[in-house]
């Protein structure tokens, strides 16, 4: 009688118990050490060009995204300063992921939190911030000259009156949002060793001076890649309307760290959707706005490099939030994203107000708009591509 063949499974047993769980992430006695430690995964083709691809750093793995590193970073030293007492109301403006981070800081540390967005938040990111205590106030006009971002941050400062002994961490002027990345820095560089290039959105500011301000000190001729939005002031490019949330800005923000930039990328919305859909297909790891703009810039720089150029790109979040916009069909052909496949290499201008860019443009002068630095034609230049 034939027996089956039996398929046997060689099983390396550890000597002690203890050692099962050296490769297993440790138990957390608080949901903020559930942050952190967050994979680098390789994508290369088919995202990419054969023999070139760049690391992306999983940020999405977070229990809400990147940003849970801030907002706990920034409530734990406004605590320690005595800036934010104990049981007082946090009181912030975002565009979602910052608000699920003060939602975990809020129950970590035991503090109601208040969000300020606009109508464009999905729903699902309402429901989300909800479901973990979080009060959402959505403001229903934009600012006539800041727009929806200065709206919320107006309404911000109503709320903060209202509710005495209420603290706002400003993400996009508090340094301790810089700060809070370091650890981030310091886990890439246990992960990759070398890294040569950097590239990373551009909002608040936060996570690019956080991360890059630590890489240039241990790699010096690191090659930092910022990554905007068409619409976004940041960079010196007039305020037009933005689609895409959590880049971008229509203020300056004080935590950009213009000097560590080598260049700036404005990405479209329609360039961003087609890449992040391109890497869920072939990588099986996307995220939204974000992450497409950042991974379409990775995936030039790659191609442009030698192969051996190890280049690593930071995905904000993953794509859950995005179900409902960039990866909804019904969505995408309203807004005319899709059927956009975009070129192979970015167009070029050699000065931020050369000209209004509205597609995926590179440029190697990088000038802080309100920097006293900045020359007289430089403002001029500004002031002329504002008009």
């Amino acid at each position: 009688m034939n027996r089956p063949v039996q398929h046997l499974v060689h099983l390396d047993v550890p000597a002690t118990p203890a050692q099962l769980l050296a490769a297993a992430a440790l138990p957390a006695h608080t949901p903020a050490g559930l942050v952190g430690d967050t994979p680098v995964l390789w994508i290369g083709e088919p995202f990419t060009a054969p023999g070139h691809g760049f690391w992306a750093k999983l940020e999405g793995r977070n229990p809400g995204g990147i940003k849970d590193r801030p907002a706990l970073h920034m409530v734990r030293a406004a605590r320690d300063r005595g800036d934010l007492r104990p049981g007082a109301r946090i009181v912030e403006s975002t565009s979602g992921t910052l608000g699920l981070g003060l939602a975990l800081a809020g129950v970590t540390y035991g503090h109601p939190v208040t969000v300020v967005t606009d109508p464009d938040i999905e729903p699902l990111m309402t429901g989300m911030l909800t479901a973990h205590g979080a009060e959402v106030v959505v403001v229903d006009t934009p600012h006539p000259e800041g727009g929806w971002q200065q709206a919320r941050r107006d309404k911000v400062q109503e709320l903060l009156a209202a509710h005495p002994g209420s603290w706002c961490p400003d993400q996009y002027n508090n340094p301790d949002n810089v700060a809070a990345y370091r650890p981030l820095a310091h886990e890439l560089i246990a992960q990759l060793g070398r890294i040569d290039a950097l590239v990373v959105s551009v909002g608040t500011g936060g996570h690019s001076a956080g991360i890059a301000g630590v890489l240039r000190g241990y790699f010096p001729h690191l090659r930092v890649v910022g990554v905007d939005t068409t619409g976004s002031t940041i960079f010196g490019q007039p305020a037009t309307f933005r689609l895409m949330r959590g880049l971008g800005s229509s203020i300056y923000p004080r935590n950009v760290d213009y000097r560590l930039f080598d260049e700036v990328h404005w990405v479209a919305a329609p360039e961003a959707v087609w890449a992040a859909r391109a890497l869920a297909t072939s990588r099986y790891a996307s995220g939204g706005w974000s992450v497409g703009a950042v991974a379409l810039t990775a995936r030039w720089l790659a191609a442009t490099t030698p192969p051996e150029t190890r280049i690593t790109a930071v995905f904000p979040d993953g794509p859950q939030r995005y179900i409902g916009t960039v990866f909804n069909d019904d969505y995408c052909h309203t807004h005319d994203l899709l059927g956009h496949l975009p070129p192979e290499h970015p167009d070029e201008i050699s000065h931020p107000a050369e000209r209004t860019v509205t597609r995926w443009t590179r440029c190697r002068t990088v000038l802080d708009p309100l920097a006293p630095s900045t020359t007289p034609a430089d403002l001029r230049d500004l002031a002329e591509a504002t008009r």
